[in-house]
């Protein structure tokens, strides 16, 4: 026994003694540099300095002492940090010889103390994750004197923007851009990004911006916005700034803008004008999401939604340039926004006036597949497009007490438009034999008013967690339009030279489409604990949707007062819906799960002036919810969803009346059609580690829709096609998107690097002639992305990658259209002795042969120029710029939907050179623009 416990005994003794020779010590103390006071409670981190991982954590004694023990042998990284104090951070290495890491005393400075000369060793956490929120910190990022938001949102991990200034986030497309949390001019990002100074902001966030109630209650409600929201220093917020440019070029090209911002204690007044025919204006009117002209669709949870897809037969136009067409424009606005009362009251205006003219040409190759042959159509066009716009918004709040607030939005726009578009189209069989020949002219004046009107009360009631709000929402608009259709088809028998069918079309189309909804949401929400709460809701929601529409052909005395009464019709479509739902959240740590389902009750009636018919249906839909969201850490967030809803038919797609605009494709709605079900899944995952500047994030959707609205398309042998909406039984359509992103900082050449990968894909089908198809749309596509900065020396950005895109219809075997593509963004700038500086950027885009399409496609966009800087603070500057310096700017789209292939090119703005001058004007906090 003696010898047994004496063995034992030094078993032990010798594991001690290889366990202490394989293990190390990291020690020392946080110092104040300044006064050498010890910095109690600091914080020490021990990280593996190959992924950033936490080994250990202490904080500093009484006498700043801190001590790690027991540290295995291997690379690692010491991080100290004190509230207010530059963080130290250190990369060592420890084996079997060196087993002690002392690091005697660390001197920490005191952040408002930091001299310039002192160069502390470490990383700035460039973005951090916030419940739903992903928030950046501009500090982490290099900015120039001068630049603007847009500037800095280029360098956030994830984010791109494009040469017009769209924003795409994580592969989605951000719509909205707050300052402070408050619309800045409403529906225009552009505005805030090529306008605010860099300089001024603290940090911006990104989100899914959720209507008021739903963010006020927790719950998701399906209503979500891509957002930014740029936060301003608090000393950036008292002052004055704006800019004014001008300039002039070749071929009559020019531009000009003006913007004055003035903030004062918690008051912001700006108004900006732009004008020019340069297509890089500020036009990004978002109003299509939002504000539509004539088909609404009121939603079984209550949204209520005005699509855009064309108030009558010739207006399909939103007033926005696309590239398509030589654009000539002149917007202008005022916005004021205000706190007062304690903040107890706010107020935000945005008034918005603009005038845009639109003119080009456009031709068009499209394949038309069959079942057994295909049909090959060709299109030139010419247009002319005007719009005027006047918008008008309101928000006002009111926190009536500790517990009640009240908050009123009102909106208003007035438009007018009027459009003229001549077109010829000839379409041949395979063999290329004629079969058909149109000759078309339209021309249209349309009158819009549409008005909003939302009223949210809320209130907290004692119990912690227990609130009660209500939102009642009122929508109108009114469409009216006057045009006229003059259209001459011809039909051919192959190999027959002369037409042996013609039908004439000219008539004059007056149409009036009024459209008014109500909604109302109840929610209550009671906590059955401290992590479980749940929340019931009553919505009542009434919509009538009106569509007088009137197709008159000519008298003998050429008056348009003749009534067809096949293409005529006043239609009539009515919805009630009564909802119900319970939702159950639960909220603890680090984890947030919500599930639940609404029930709506809905009367649909549809009436027929014309026929002196009803229809009325009353059925019951559903609408179920998950949501689950786990944040690992302040950094590392997952997120799942799932959502099934109902989706009605519009007025459009129900109304009973043939729409002849185009004689070789005549549409005609469909009074029997029933709602689809659409079931949503979308996932996120976002990690970030500061050290490395290492990002990673993966976002996706999956999307299905049963008894799906489709179109039934019957062609004839002389490519003649009738077509109707209908409802889909047993078979689904399916969509999903995934992206990801991936980048890091490479010390080794100090420079930045990520890779992105992006796939969607679509399955749609429809009938022809018949017979079913299944289209199959997909992309795939890689870029690779490097970045790099080198105060007042240079700065550049490049992104380039492969794509592959699918395009197949199953009705067709030889109607595949496979095919690899390009495409690459660049831009950078070089600063140069005497204050000169040399911009440049580009894009290129190279589109393959497909089984369809024999040609390919390539074009090079570069612009370059040259910029002369002037004043102490650089603020007036003098460019000479070249746009399009290869003359390749050639408007090109290629696309497939339903089994037709489609490749457009259209006239846009090409090759000019530009003189302009700048000046940027600042006073705020204090001070003038100064030099970083």
């Amino acid at each position: 026994m003696r010898q047994t416990i004496l063995v034992l005994c030094c078993f032990l003794s010798l594991s001690n003694i290889l366990q202490a020779q394989t293990s190390g010590t990291v020690k020392g103390y946080a110092i104040d540099t300044i006064n050498n006071s010890p910095l109690s409670k600091a914080s020490v981190s021990l990280l593996r300095a190959q992924d950033s991982i936490l080994i250990k954590f202490t904080r500093a004694k009484e006498n700043g002492y801190f001590e790690l023990n027991n540290i295995k042998t291997g690379k690692f990284i010491l991080l100290v940090s004190y509230p207010k104090y530059a963080d130290f951070v250190d990369q060592f290495s420890t084996d079997s010889t060196k087993l002690i890491k002392d690091y005697g005393k660390i001197n920490l400075t005191d952040k408002g103390r930091l001299l310039s000369e002192i160069i502390i060793k470490g990383n700035r956490a460039a973005m951090k994750i916030k419940g739903d929120t992903l928030e950046f910190d501009p500090k982490a990022f290099k900015i120039e004197p001068n630049a603007k938001v847009e500037d800095l949102i280029k360098q956030f991990p994830g984010i791109q923007i494009d040469k017009d200034g769209k924003i795409t986030a994580q592969g989605e497309t951000v719509t909205k851009v707050l300052v402070d949390g408050e619309e800045f001019f409403g529906d225009d990002p552009t505005l805030v990004t090529k306008n605010l100074r860099a300089d001024m902001v603290d940090k911006v966030q990104l989100y899914d911006k959720k209507s008021d109630q739903a963010a006020f209650t927790g719950i998701d409600d399906g209503q979500k916005t891509k957002t930014l929201n740029v936060k301003l220093k608090e000393d950036k917020k008292n002052g004055h700034f704006g800019k004014v440019e001008l300039g002039g070029g070749t071929d009559n090209f020019y531009k000009g803008q003006a913007m004055f911002n003035k903030f004062w204690d918690k008051k912001k007044l700006a108004a900006y004008g732009i004008l020019g025919n340069t297509g890089q204006v500020g036009l990004g009117w978002g109003d299509k999401d939002k504000y539509g002209q004539s088909s609404y669709q009121v939603t079984d949870d209550g949204g209520i939604y005005f699509s855009n897809n064309g108030n009558d037969e010739f207006d399909s136009w939103d007033g926005q340039f696309n590239g398509e067409g030589i654009p000539v424009t002149q917007t202008g606005g005022i916005h004021f926004d205000n706190k007062w009362n304690k903040d107890k009251e706010s107020i935000n205006v945005n008034y918005k006036i603009g005038d845009i003219k639109l003119s080009g040409n456009r031709n068009d190759i499209n394949q038309q597949n069959l079942s057994s042959s295909s049909i090959y159509n060709t299109s030139d066009k010419s247009f002319e497009k005007n719009m005027t716009k006047n918008k008008l918004d309101l928000a006002y709040e009111i926190k009536i007490d500790t517990t009640l607030t009240l908050k009123l939005n009102v909106d208003g726009l007035f438009k007018n438009s009027n459009s003229s578009e001549a077109e010829m189209r000839k379409g041949t069989d395979e063999q290329g034999n004629q079969l058909n020949n149109l000759k078309q002219t339209t021309t249209n004046d349309v009158d819009d008013k549409i008005f909003n009107i939302n009223t949210l009360l809320t209130k907290r009631l004692k119990k912690t967690g227990r609130t009660l709000s209500l939102n009642l929402s009122q929508s109108s608009s009114d469409s009216k339009s006057d045009g006229y259709l003059n259209s001459r088809a011809e039909f051919f028998t192959p190999s027959v030279i002369s037409p042996d069918s013609t039908k004439v079309v000219d008539q004059n189309k007056v149409n009036n489409i009024r459209n008014t909804a109500f909604k109302s949401n109840l929610i209550y929400t009671e906590p059955l604990s401290k992590s479980f709460t749940v929340i019931l809701n009553y919505g009542f929601n009434i919509s009538n949707g009106k569509a007088d529409r009137k197709s008159f052909n000519q008298s003998p005395n050429g008056d348009y007062n003749v009534l067809d009464s096949i293409f005529s019709n006043n239609y009539e479509l009515d919805q009630t819906i009564n909802q119900l739902g319970a939702i159950f959240n639960y909220k603890k740590n680090k984890t947030i799960f919500s599930f639940g389902s609404k029930f709506s009750g809905v009367n649909f009636k549809q009436y027929d002036f014309y026929r002196d018919s009803s229809f009325n249906r009353k059925f019951i839909n559903y609408m179920p919810q998950i949501n689950y969201q786990y944040n690992f850490k302040q950094r590392e967030s997952l997120r799942l969803s799932y959502n099934g809803n109902s989706e009605q038919p519009t007025l459009e797609q129900i109304q009973p009346i043939p729409n002849n605009q185009n004689q070789l494709n005549t549409i005609l709605g469909n009074p029997n059609l029933d709602p689809s079900f659409k079931n949503s899944f979308r996932g996120s995952y976002y990690s970030y580690k500061v050290l490395s500047n290492q990002y990673f994030s993966v976002n996706g959707s999956y999307n299905f829709t049963l008894n799906p609205i489709i179109s039934n398309v019957v062609t004839n042998d002389r490519g003649q096609s009738i077509s109707q909406f209908v409802n889909l039984k047993n078979k689904a359509t399916t969509n999903y998107y995934l992206n990801s992103n991936f980048g890091r900082t490479i010390k080794a050449i100090d420079m930045n690097a990520g890779i992105g990968l992006s796939a969607n894909k679509n399955v749609n089908y429809n009938y022809i002639n018949t017979k079913l198809n299944q289209t199959k749309n997909s992309t795939y596509s890689f870029n690779l992305n490097l970045s790099k900065y080198k105060e007042k020396k240079y700065n550049f950005n490049t992104s380039f990658g492969p794509t592959y895109n699918v395009a197949e219809a199953s009705i067709n075997e030889n109607s595949d259209s496979n095919g690899w593509g390009v495409n690459g963004n660049f831009w950078g700038s070089i600063q140069l002795p005497f204050k000169l500086e040399i911009s440049t950027d580009g894009n290129y885009q190279y589109n393959g042969k497909t089984q369809v399409i024999q040609e390919s496609f390539e074009r090079f966009i570069w612009n370059a120029s040259v910029t002369k800087k002037f004043l102490k603070s650089d603020n007036l500057r003098v460019s000479i710029t070249g746009r399009d310096l290869l003359n390749q700017n050639v408007g090109f789209n290629r696309s497939a939907f339903n089994g037709n292939i489609n490749q457009s090119t259209y006239t846009t703005i090409q090759r000019y050179f530009m003189f302009s001058v700048s000046w940027d004007f600042s006073k705020m906090g204090g001070g003038e623009i100064k030099q970083n």
